[in-house]
């Protein structure tokens, strides 16, 4: 059966007969109207007597839950979701400029060596299409077709640039040159192609999660991030917040250390500005996200 919309009155009396504490109903409305109910609940998640679970949910929270810790972590992923969109675009655009320019002077005479059968998989180019009709409706793709009416498809310096991060990921993945592959993951410290695959879906997981304002102090990777020069990922933080944001730090820090030292001090910030809300937001981001601090120069995450 299909639920019925909710007066703000009746999500504070469904909030509060599930357990949640409510001091100021003025200002819980205000919440509510700001953030919405239905998002603000994935944030009451963690405080849910069943958590992790979804299965059989009462949605009944533990004693002591105040709306206020769910208010303190949206505006805290909020804060992170900012932080992260920074360096995760300057990861993004470093990887599409080395790709290009190294894979566009190895094959200097197939300008459009995307769509190369010596250079990549046949399944790659047969969808490429798809993704190009996106493309070439981007002014400088159009000028460029006016103007050379016979190319197929622009040059890899002006197509690549309008891929997405996703695309990007396709594209590397479908490398027919081991050789080829190293050369890109060896330029950021990586050895093993398998790993930087890796590391490139767990970033353009985050990216996307941070694009369409999902919940990241939460996250589920749908893969667990392996072993590699980011740092050995415990068992417990291979799928979470934690082991992707040792990857992007590890990523960044291959690009510039003075990004990394200033994305470490935006984070602490962040948190700062959490526990200060609330301390015991602590132990609630030490079980979900896996962080336990996160302090300026020097990363402390909880990986036990």
């Amino acid at each position: 059966m299909i639920k019925k919309a909710t007066t703000l009155d009746e999500q504070v009396a469904l909030l509060r007969s599930r357990g949640v504490e409510i001091i100021c109903e003025d200002k819980a409305k205000e919440c509510l109207l700001d953030i919405g109910y239905f998002r603000l609940c994935s944030y009451l998640f963690p405080f849910e007597k069943s958590y992790p679970k979804y299965k059989n949910r009462t949605h009944e929270v533990v004693a002591g839950t105040k709306l206020s810790d769910a208010v303190a972590l949206y505006y805290f992923d909020f804060d992170l979701r900012n932080i992260l969109n920074r360096y995760i675009s300057r990861i993004e655009v470093a990887l599409r400029t080395y790709i290009t320019y190294t894979l566009s002077n190895k094959y200097k005479n197939s300008p459009t060596w995307f769509v190369d059968p010596a250079v990549m998989t046949s399944s790659f180019i047969k969808e490429f299409q798809s993704v190009y009709d996106t493309i070439k409706k981007k002014p400088i793709i159009k000028r460029h077709h006016k103007k050379y009416i016979n190319d197929k498809y622009a040059p890899a310096w002006k197509t690549i640039e309008f891929m997405t991060f996703g695309n990007i990921e396709n594209l590397y993945a479908n490398l027919k040159s081991h050789d080829d592959k190293l050369d890109i993951c060896r330029h950021f410290g990586v050895n093993q192609t398998s790993i930087f695959e890796n590391y490139i879906k767990t970033i353009c997981t985050l990216r996307n999660t941070c694009a369409h304002g999902g919940v990241l102090f939460d996250m589920r990777l749908p893969m667990s991030i392996k072993n590699g020069p980011a740092g050995i990922i415990a068992r417990v933080n291979g799928n979470n917040l934690c082991g992707a944001l040792k990857v992007v730090e590890f990523l960044i820090g291959t690009i510039s250390h003075n990004r990394l030292n200033d994305m470490k001090n935006n984070i602490s910030d962040a948190l700062t500005t959490l526990y200060s809300r609330n301390p015991s937001l602590k132990q609630t981001l030490k079980k979900t996200a896996g962080i336990l601090e996160y302090q300026k120069e020097i990363v402390s995450l909880h990986t036990d």
